[in-house]
């Protein structure tokens, strides 16, 4: 049975970078159609070849800010892969979008082009936070594109962020308790973090302001878990909460080690050839891409891999499976860590499927660095 197979457009562009973000992303600017369409039909024809006789699970447009791209551009490429793979029965073609009032004009024309599921950015219901996070719209504007994106779409999904500075508990579970008021189906719910290179990571080097404490933000993680657990909204990866049979079919082919192609400036993909699983990365700059710049690609040691898939699989509540054979461990020391963190309540092995604990999945990144460090 072969995996499960995605497709991943980046769209660069965006109308404001936030300082949290360090995505590859770049200031909005007019777009050429028709060079767009060229260049990305152009790479999924390529990969068309290499993945033959598969149908598509998902097809999911981020970014950046997809939803500035022209429409045109969307409607090519869902019908280019349509065309060159076709879709499974339910797949789930996702876009990713800013609730701004320009951009919630546009909705319906991306329903018309086959968009079945809108993911908005949304960050914060609190105008005072999304004035600190850089975003370009306020609270009211956000309201407004959830109930717009809910009447255009049969699957909507939006975003927040806690953990802010200044964010108590209590704001945290106000704010959170309004957001499952609108009934969505699937939540993201992301800690802040500070990456190296951001606006956010100098401001916090030079002093200006500091992150929330560590014992703050497990305190509102384990109250997103239980209030999304109340509204029905199980926690089935880390940050990602859904009812059941809204999982983000994209995701998933991520976290369960799928194959999936990525096209667009920056896009990562994997793929399994020959007992390989190949690692693929298109050129950064827009200008590189548009001009047919060689992709990056690199077989994965089979350690490599191994580390990759378990990772990315202990994101999921249910976990990944695991034998005593699986390369990784069978190094010297690996299991002594695997031992230590199952002993310290972190990990959970059935002699099956190997997961994170409660405790764990508040610290996965830590768990994972000790495992794999």
């Amino acid at each position: 049975m072969s995996k499960p197979l995605g497709v991943y457009v980046h769209w660069p562009y965006c109308a404001r970078i936030c300082p949290y973000c360090d995505f590859n992303v770049y200031k909005n600017r007019p777009a050429d159609a028709g060079a767009w369409t060229t260049a990305l039909t152009r790479d999924l024809e390529r990969y068309a070849e290499r993945t033959q006789d598969r149908k598509l699970t998902s097809l999911y447009f981020g970014g950046g800010t997809p939803s500035l791209a022209p429409l045109p551009v969307i409607e090519s490429v869902i019908e280019t892969c349509d065309r060159l793979w076709g879709f499974e029965p339910q797949a789930e073609i996702t876009l990713e979008a800013n609730p701004t009032d320009a951009e919630q004009s546009r909705f319906e024309g991306f329903a018309g082009a086959g968009i079945n599921r809108l993911s908005l950015g949304v960050q914060s219901l609190r105008d005072e936070a999304l004035k600190f996070l850089g975003r370009d719209h306020d609270a009211a504007a956000a309201k407004r594109a959830i109930a717009a994106a809910q009447d255009a779409f049969s699957r909507v999904t939006f975003d927040l962020i806690y953990a802010r500075p200044g964010q108590t508990l209590d704001d945290w579970r106000i704010e959170l308790a309004e957001a499952l008021s609108f009934g969505a189906s699937h939540l993201s719910l992301y800690q802040l973090t500070i990456e190296p290179g951001t606006a956010f990571g100098f401001a916090v080097e030079k002093g200006r302001w500091a992150p929330a404490e560590d014992d703050l933000c497990a305190d509102m993680f384990d109250a997103a878990q239980e209030m999304t657990a109340a509204a029905g909204l199980h926690a089935y990866e880390i940050s990602n909460h859904a009812a059941p049979g809204q999982e983000s079919r994209h995701n998933l082919v991520y976290w369960t080690y799928g194959d999936y192609v990525g096209v667009g400036p920056g896009a990562h993909g994997r793929l399994s050839e020959t007992g390989a699983r190949i690692a693929i990365e298109t050129p950064l700059a827009p200008r590189d891409y548009l001009a047919g710049a060689p992709h990056e690609e690199t077989a994965l040691e089979p350690r490599e891999a191994e580390m990759e898939r378990l990772s990315m699989g202990l994101r999921l509540h249910k976990g990944v499976s695991f034998a005593e054979t699986d390369a990784f461990f069978a190094e010297a020391g690996a299991y002594e860590k695997l031992d230590r963190l199952i002993g310290d309540g972190l990990l959970h092995w059935d002699g099956q499927m190997l997961c994170a604990s409660a405790d764990g999945r508040r610290i996965l990144n830590r768990v994972l660095y000790e495992l794999f460090g």
